[in-house]
């Protein structure tokens, strides 16, 4: 029996995390064989990348409450006769209205949920996630929990990496750190620059230097506290990478320093598919999937003298950085792997489309 068709609607503006996962999945659907198509808002950072051969329609989605967005895709939703509908985010959920086809609205985070009740499923990334949306009133049997998967990796050859590394201007000898999301409250690197003051410059006897993956609006109160504290010299500020892969492979440890708010944190799926050594902050996502001194090393939230001391504990000790690593692999291609996640997306369309 093929799987139901399933139409996939978002409606950002600008590439984040939200947008990064939906990508990933719609293009994971389609190298399936499920049939799927999607929807983005047009003229998007999403809109120009790469979907394959992916049927992808653009929206208008510019505002929650116009007709005119909220006839265009109705008027697309007739004319596919999609089986499913999966929403992301307020906007494209809130403008979806779908009588006789279930409507599922996929949840990445804490949200007001005025815009969301209104469907009929609703997908949270986390148990924690979900068991708050049940307590919100949401119906627990239609609440559904699926962890985030990660792509396999694709390394470059060692020749390869050493030109990127060398075209990036990185010194040979040093440590390489790396941090990636959006330059927002709730990824902490406020905190994470804190931290990085009070390392000294050479642990192990090695230089050190911070490879930045990301942007958004904290970018020049960032680069401010960067100048203020002297860290300019160690900071390698990378920009958003639609393919952040690269740098991964060359990091010697991840470093995630969100706050407690943070839900899941993909990074952290990321560093284990990599097989790098994570320090985290042990938000609520992190306490959820990370086992401190096993596949990753935890310290407190917003506490920089931690992170600080979490991140010289693991430079230092090579063993412990290797069993990390090979401890956050082995969790990722067992519980969070594409095709382990995939099989549960879509024995959920099956149950719910039949």
């Amino acid at each position: 029996m093929s799987s139901p068709r399933s139409l996939q609607l978002i409606g950002s503006r600008r590439m984040g995390g939200a947008e990064r996962w939906f990508l990933r999945f719609v293009r994971a659907l389609a190298d399936e064989g499920a049939p799927v198509q999607a929807a983005v808002r047009a003229g998007s950072e999403l809109a120009a990348q790469d979907f394959g051969e992916l049927p992808v329609h653009t929206l208008p989605f510019a505002t929650v409450w116009d007709p005119w967005s909220r006839g265009s895709l109705q008027r697309l939703i007739r004319r596919i006769q999609p089986d499913l509908v999966q929403t992301y985010m307020g906007r494209a959920t809130r403008l979806t209205r779908t009588p006789g086809i279930p409507h599922i609205a996929r949840l990445g985070g804490y949200y007001a949920l005025h815009p969301y009740r209104h469907a009929d499923a609703w997908i949270g990334n986390t148990k924690g996630l979900c068991d708050w949306m049940i307590q919100q009133g949401l119906p627990a049997r239609r609440v559904y929990q699926i962890y985030n998967f990660v792509e396999p990796v694709h390394p470059m050859k060692a020749a390869q990496l050493a030109q990127f590394r060398q075209r990036l201007g990185l010194p040979s000898e040093a440590w390489l750190l790396l941090s990636a999301g959006r330059f927002v409250p709730v990824k902490g690197f406020s905190i994470l620059f804190e931290a990085l003051g009070r390392l000294p410059r050479e642990i192990a006897g090695r230089p050190w230097r911070l490879l930045l993956l990301g942007d958004g609006p904290l970018e020049l109160a960032l680069r401010r506290q960067a100048r203020e504290n002297d860290l300019e010299p160690v900071l390698f500020w990378a920009g958003w990478q639609d393919d952040p892969g690269p740098f991964f492979q060359l990091a010697d440890l991840v470093v995630f320093p969100s706050l407690e708010t943070e839900t899941l944190g993909n990074v952290i799926l990321d560093a284990w598919a990599w097989a790098k050594p994570l320090v985290t902050s042990h938000f609520r996502g992190a306490r959820e999937i990370t086992r401190h001194g096993e596949d990753a090393w935890c310290v407190p939230c917003e506490a920089p003298k931690a992170l600080a001391q979490g991140i010289q504990t693991v430079l230092e000790d090579e063993d412990l950085r290797k069993a990390l690593a090979a401890q956050g692999w082995k969790r990722v291609q067992g519980e969070f792997s594409r095709a382990a996640i995939l099989q549960q997306y879509l024995q959920l369309y099956d149950r719910l489309a039949g």
